[in-house]
């Protein structure tokens, strides 16, 4: 992916930047369109980076028996390994079809996905796709408490000095609500 970013998103410009962040967006608006949640927050930082932040299920955490890797991190660093490959998963869905998000973090410089669920608060970091801290448990949820949140800063070794446009990341939200 990091070899031929135009193969996954499109190039290494304006448009494949947005679309790493599509990728991301997509898997929160599936969450709502599937009746799991009922907000998305979408944040752009001083310092570059973005994140999407959903209320839905929270991106699953135990373990997968074949790898041996929670959910979460199998879907992030793993083309092909998202929860649309799952028989039912969801009726409609956006985005690359579990292979977005693992491009999202393959092309950023840093990746954390916070994870709230199962009355636990989950994190885990990645650095240009590799995991940098693994899975572990930093606090409680409130009662009832779910989601993802998803935060990170595309690799300017990718994409060089381009930075997120806010009014396509706002037209884009438009649309989708």
């Amino acid at each position: 992916v990091r070899r031929h970013p135009a193969m996954y998103v499109g190039g290494n410009d304006a448009k494949g930047l947005f679309h790493i962040f599509k990728e991301v967006c997509d898997n929160a608006i599936d969450e709502a369109m599937a009746g799991f949640c009922n907000k998305v927050d979408v944040c752009l930082y001083a310092d570059g980076s973005i994140s999407v932040q959903d209320n839905g299920r929270g991106i699953p955490v135990d373990i997968n028996a074949q790898t041996g890797l929670p959910g979460v991190e199998l879907a992030l660093t793993k083309l092909h390994a998202g929860g649309k490959f799952q028989a039912g998963a969801y009726k409609v869905s956006g985005g690359l079809h579990g292979v977005g998000v693992s491009c999202t973090n393959a092309l950023s410089e840093w990746l954390t996905v916070e994870v709230w669920r199962d009355s636990k608060h989950y994190l885990i970091r990645f650095e240009r796709g590799n995991t940098a801290l693994k899975l572990h448990e930093i606090g409680t949820a409130q009662p009832g408490e779910t989601g993802t949140k998803v935060r990170w800063k595309a690799d300017h070794e990718i994409f060089g000095d381009l930075e997120y446009n806010g009014e396509e990341i706002t037209d884009r939200l438009r649309e989708l609500a």
